[in-house]
C-alpha cells in the first residue's frame, strides 16, 4: 500500500512554474495574468478561489477575483467575460463552478476565448480532449493523470472504473485514460449494481461528490484507488462515521472536516491511493498554474514577444 501524494508533487510543480514565471518576466517584462470570475457566495467555491489566489501570488502569477453578486444576469456576466476576452492583461480566464440555478452554465462557458480558457471547458477545448489533439487539459483530470505517472502507475490496459460523469472531471478523464489506452467504464449514482462494476477495477478513481460511496468491500486487493472527491462535513457523527481518526482533531479545531467518496478503510486493501485531503486537490491548484503558465506563453508567441519561444 502507497500513498499517492500530491502534496510534494503538487510542490515540485508549483516551484517549476515559479521559476519559470521569474525567467519570463526578466526577459520579456511581462507578467502572467488569472482571472477567476464568480458569481455569488458559495462556501466551497470561497474556499477554493482563496487557494488559487494564494497559489498564484506566491509564484509571482497576477491573480485577479471578479465577483459578481448571485442575482447578476446571464447578459451582465456575458458581458463581463466578452471584457475579459478583449483584456490585453488577461492571459487565463477561470469561471468559477457551480453557477447560481438561474444562469446557463453552458451559455456561460461557451462566451470564454478558447485561448484564454485555462481550465478547458469551452466545447472546443473539450473536444480536442475527446479527439486525442488536446495541447492543454481540464485541471482536475491532468493532476490525476501526472500524479499517477509519477508514481509509475501504468494505464496501458489497465481496467479502470470512474464514478462520476460530469464534465469538469468524470468524462474529460475518462478520454483521457482512454487515449492512453486503458480500458474505462464510466459508473454514476444511478449505475446499476455499482459495486459489481468497481469490483472489477484495477483503477478506482471517485468523483461523484458523495461523501463514502465507495466503501471497502467494494474494491478487490491491489487496486488503485483515485479520490477527487472533496465534502466539507459539520456533524461530528458524520465525520466519525465518514474520516479517518485523524480528521477528528481538524474537526474539533476547525469545526469541519473533510470526506472523500472513498472511504478511508478501503485503503488498506489498494496498492496506492490517494489520501484526502492531500491527493487530488493540491494537484489541482498546481496544474492551473501550470496551464495559466502554458497560456501565457502560447499568447507570447501569437504575438511575437521578444523571449517567447
Amino acid at each position: 500500500m502507497g500513498v499517492l501524494d500530491g502534496q510534494t508533487l503538487a510542490r515540485q510543480i508549483r516551484e517549476q512554474v515559479g521559476r519559470e514565471v521569474t525567467r519570463l518576466r526578466e526577459e520579456t517584462n511581462r507578467t502572467p495574468g488569472l482571472t477567476v470570475l464568480m458569481v455569488g457566495d458559495d462556501p466551497a467555491s470561497g474556499i477554493y478561489v482563496r487557494t488559487k489566489h494564494k497559489a498564484a501570488g506566491k509564484l509571482g502569477i497576477r491573480s485577479d477575483l471578479l465577483l459578481l453578486p448571485a442575482n447578476a444576469s446571464q447578459s451582465r456576466v456575458l458581458e463581463r467575460l466578452r471584457q475579459l476576452n478583449r483584456d490585453d492583461g488577461v492571459d487565463a480566464v477561470l469561471v468559477q463552478i457551480p453557477l447560481p440555478n438561474h444562469l446557463d452554465t453552458w451559455a456561460v462557458l461557451d462566451e470564454i476565448d478558447p485561448c484564454k480558457d485555462v481550465d478547458r471547458f469551452h466545447p472546443l477545448n473539450l473536444g480536442r480532449v475527446m479527439t486525442g489533439r488536446a495541447d492543454l487539459f481540464p485541471c482536475t483530470p491532468a493532476g490525476v493523470l501526472r500524479l499517477l505517472d509519477h508514481h509509475g502507475v501504468e494505464l496501458n490496459g489497465i481496467n479502470a472504473v470512474v464514478v462520476g460523469r460530469s464534465f469538469i472531471v468524470g468524462k474529460p478523464l475518462a478520454a483521457m485514460l482512454t487515449n492512453r489506452h486503458a480500458t474505462v467504464t464510466v459508473c454514476h449514482t444511478r449505475t446499476r449494481d455499482l459495486a459489481a462494476r468497481v469490483r472489477e477495477a484495477d483503477l478506482v478513481v471517485a468523483a461523484a461528490g458523495k461523501p463514502g460511496i465507495i466503501s471497502a468491500d467494494m474494491i478487490r486487493s491491489g487496486a488503485v484507488l483515485v479520490d477527487v472527491g472533496t465534502t466539507y462535513l459539520d456533524e461530528r457523527s458524520e465525520v466519525e462515521k465518514l474520516c479517518p481518526p485523524d480528521q477528528l482533531t481538524r474537526f474539533d479545531r476547525k469545526g469541519n472536516a473533510i470526506a472523500g467518496d472513498i472511504h478511508w478503510t478501503a485503503w488498506e486493501k489498494s496498492s496506492w491511493y490517494t489520501p484526502v485531503p492531500g491527493g487530488i486537490g493540491p494537484m489541482t491548484v498546481a496544474m492551473l498554474m501550470e496551464n495559466t503558465l502554458e497560456l501565457f506563453r502560447a499568447r507570447g508567441r501569437r504575438l511575437q514577444w521578444p523571449g517567447m519561444s
